[in-house]
Formats: structure tokens, C-alpha cells, sequence
């Protein structure tokens, strides 16, 4: 049975959930916290871990989601694949905000829809970007000062190793089976991309090129609409990371090069990564984190109902500090200015 009053993590026992359920508990001590999966003692065993939170059995497949009539809840975040979207309308009948990160650009039509279905029903942070959005906020951070962005292409190098437990696994197999194009911004129209166009190199910061292509993700529109660009793409690449080859843990990295101008009309370009020494899972419980307070109205005012998207409640600024915190850095391109 859950805490009365707290954010419900479906999926909390596994990394993106556990994971942002510990960086709940640093930033606010006192948030009771509902640790839920559908095995219990794994759920119980995060619980304890953390302090101030519960365990809970939940059954995807209810749409009381086996959950006692009583128990009351702030949020549900959806930290899985939330395939009948019971945790969305779990949410909406109860009025409560609700975070996913597990949809894909591929699957977010029927949360859309959803949501449209019941306007006035609860906030719905669709966060089903790169890290829960991260790479999108640090490519707002990293452009701030630019006038006139014309050209945004992101490059992600994840880890073989560091592709999630069986959920993000089974999330990045269902992406993959759903399309194999990538969706770019070119001319300011949104375009898929298939073969040759699709496949690239993406660079690492010790300068080897990792094999990878184009992809069909929400960090496109999101940077797209947010800045004006009308050149966008996001690539990304599996395999051995930087940090790995160096004989330590499997490291994440986020290339981000932009084009346009700076103040007084300049041309300026920024070539930048984004890297964190232990991997996606920190980035990614971050992401998360930072919508569920933001959700939660802990900072910032309150969400009103509707569909939203990281960048669209977010500061980037404060998600820059929060990134330093947790030991993520900002690396110039060498040789860039």
C-alpha cells in the first residue's frame, strides 16, 4: 500500500525509476515516494533504500492498477513502457499529473489523443527524449547567447553496455521495429529519412567515429519548435564509449553543434559535448526528476492540464546546475572557439 499523498513510480525498482526515485529523496527529504513493480520484493528493497517510501504490486493490466481503492497519490510517473496506458488513465480519473518516458516519438499518438479526450483531466509531461530530455535542455543551455539559430544536429554515443535493464532494452527493440527511418528538420520541413540518408558517423571526444544514424525521437521537433531552427537532427550511435576504452566505466556522450548568429548578426557556430563519466542512467533519472518536481509544483507555478514537454516547463539553467551537481560536464570540441 502506498504513502498517502505520494508520487506513484511504476517501474521504480528498475534503473530510470530507482534512479530518479534517489534524486527525489536528495532534493526533498520529506516526498513520500510509492516504489511500484510487479515483483515486490525488488520494489520493497529500493523502498527501503531510499527511506520515506513504500513498495507496491502493480498489475499494468487493471485499470485500478491493482492498487488499493484508498491509496492517494500526487503523480504517476510511467518509468516503463506503459503499453495500455492504464497509468495515463489511472492519472486522468484521479486529476493527477503524469510523466512518460518510455513512448518514443513513434508511440506518443495514443497519449495525445488521450489527453485530448479530457483537456481539463491532469498535466501530461511527455518526456520520451533522449535522457528524459536532458540532451534537449543542454542544447537550450549550450545556445543561449545565439540570435538566430539555423542549424542544430545532435550527436549521441551510448555505451553498449549501458542500454538499460530489460525495459529500455525492450523499448529501443520496439522503436526500432516501428521504423528504421530518422525524422529531420531540413528547410524547416520535418522529413524522414531512410537509407543511405540515415546512416552516419557520430564523433566521440577523443575524436573515433562510432557508426550510427539518424533516429526518429522527440528532441527533433522539440529543438526545432523551440528555437526556430529550421535544420535539425539528432544521430545516434551504439558501442564502446570513451570512458570505456579508457579501461573505466562505460561513459555518455552528447555532441551538440549548432549554426547561426550571435549578437549583432555575427556568424557563430558552437561544437560542444555533454558528457557524464558513469552513463545515460544518472542523465536519465535526472530528466526525470526534474519533471516530477516541476510537475509536482516544488519549483516553479503550477502545471496546468494539458500535454507539455521538458523544454516547455523546464529552465535551462537550472537543469545546468543540476547537471554539474551530479557530476555532468559541458567539453569544448578541441580546436573549437
Amino acid at each position: 500500500m502506498g504513502r498517502p499523498n505520494s508520487v506513484l513510480i511504476l517501474g521504480g525498482s528498475g534503473q530510470a525509476g530507482a534512479g530518479a526515485a534517489a534524486v527525489l529523496r536528495r532534493w526533498h527529504p520529506e516526498l513520500p515516494l510509492t516504489i511500484a513493480g510487479r515483483d515486490f520484493g525488488r520494489a520493497q528493497r529500493v523502498a527501503d533504500e531510499l527511506g520515506a517510501a513504500t513498495a507496491a504490486t502493480v498489475d499494468l493490466g487493471r485499470g485500478d492498477l491493482g492498487l488499493p481503492a484508498d491509496g492517494g497519490y500526487l503523480a504517476v510517473v510511467a518509468a516503463l513502457w506503459d503499453d495500455r496506458l492504464q497509468g495515463l488513465r489511472y492519472a486522468q480519473e484521479r486529476g493527477l499529473p503524469y510523466l512518460s518516458i518510455s513512448s518514443g516519438l513513434v508511440d506518443i499518438a495514443p497519449e495525445i489523443v488521450a489527453s485530448a479526450q479530457r483537456p481539463g483531466g491532469s498535466a501530461v509531461l511527455m518526456a520520451s527524449h533522449f535522457c528524459a530530455g536532458i540532451g534537449v535542455l543542454a542544447t537550450l543551455y549550450a545556445t543561449r547567447e545565439f540570435e538566430r539559430i539555423d542549424t542544430i544536429r545532435i550527436g549521441a554515443v551510448l555505451d553498449e553496455s549501458d542500454a538499460g535493464g530489460p525495459a529500455g532494452l525492450a523499448d529501443l527493440e520496439r522503436w526500432a521495429t516501428a521504423t528504421s527511418a530518422g525524422l529531420v528538420r531540413r528547410d524547416g520541413v520535418f522529413t524522414w529519412v531512410a537509407e543511405p540518408d540515415a546512416r552516419t558517423d557520430v564523433p566521440r571526444t577523443d575524436g573515433i567515429l562510432v557508426p550510427g544514424r539518424s533516429i526518429a525521437i522527440l528532441d527533433v521537433p522539440s529543438l526545432a519548435l523551440a528555437t526556430g531552427a529550421p535544420n535539425v537532427r539528432f544521430d545516434f550511435a551504439v558501442g564502446e564509449s570513451a570512458g570505456r576504452r579508457r579501461g573505466g566505466p562505460a561513459s555518455v556522450e552528447i555532441r551538440i553543434d549548432v549554426e547561426g548568429t550571435g549578437p549583432g548578426g555575427q556568424p557563430r557556430g558552437l561544437h560542444r559535448y555533454l558528457v557524464h563519466p558513469d552513463g545515460q542512467r544518472p542523465l536519465t533519472a535526472l530528466g526525470i526528476a526534474l519533471g516530477v518536481e516541476r510537475l509536482l509544483g516544488l519549483r516553479g507555478a503550477a502545471v496546468p492540464p494539458g500535454v507539455h514537454t521538458p523544454e516547455a516547463l523546464l529552465d535551462a539553467s537550472y537543469a545546468a546546475e543540476r547537471l554539474a551537481e551530479i557530476g555532468a560536464e559541458f567539453v569544448d570540441v578541441p580546436g573549437d572557439k
